[in-house]
């Protein structure tokens, strides 16, 4: 056998490895909360509104899966001490959706903010090239309006900061409308969540192609 013939050959395995690799799907990964694992619906595992990207996702026939890592009760320091756990798995995509708990418990947003870097940093420490998009949150103006507007300018001042995609409110057109929430008035029912899921996949879309 030449040594012609085995480089030819080593060539064309490395060639075909890659082939491999390039066909498998990628990775998106839902990093949030109850609005994430979808609380309270039926059936969160469909109704939910990363559930309801990967349906877009497959209806373009795009090679990407989704990751719902969505955990009911989370807060930006509760996800800091998780997310290594998370990062066991691929993320190519990496869409980290928490602090709306952190606003409920009126955990001051400098605080907050120190977690969701902690979180970016975690990302970009395991996985450099993935691309990270952050889910803005708002309180309502019940929590008084310097705390709701500090709240809100911690999402944009990180994505800012960071180089992030933002989607700028997840539930954008779900707030405040009662006929899209349940009835503790914080989490979407499903019609209000493939709102929040229209929301994030006009951000999320370019980033898949």
């Amino acid at each position: 056998m030449s040594a012609r013939f085995v480089l030819v050959s080593l060539f064309s395995l490395a060639i075909a490895a890659v082939s491999l690799r390039a066909d498998e799907p990628r990775t998106v990964v839902f990093f949030g909360d109850s609005l994430t694992a979808g609380y309270g619906l039926d059936d969160p595992a469909t109704e939910a509104y990363p559930a309801l990207i990967q349906e877009k996702i497959t209806a373009e026939k795009l090679p990407w899966r989704v990751v719902n890592a969505g955990l009911s009760g989370e807060t930006s320091a509760g996800g800091l001490r998780r997310v290594d756990w998370i990062l066991r798995q691929p993320a190519d995509v990496f869409v980290l959706a928490l602090g709306a708990n952190d606003g409920l418990r009126g955990i001051d947003p400098a605080v907050s903010t120190v977690n969701l870097q902690g979180i970016v940093d975690r990302v970009r420490a395991k996985y450099p090239a993935a691309k990270i998009v952050l889910v803005g949150m708002q309180m309502p103006p019940n929590f008084g309006e310097e705390y709701t507007r500090a709240f809100a300018a911690m999402y944009p001042a990180l994505a800012a900061k960071n180089h992030l995609v933002l989607v700028p409110f997840l539930l954008e057109g779900v707030g405040g409308h009662s006929e899209l929430n349940q009835p503790d008035g914080i989490h979407p029912t499903a019609q209000g969540a493939a709102v929040a899921a229209q929301n994030v996949w006009k951000v999320l879309e370019p980033l898949l192609h």
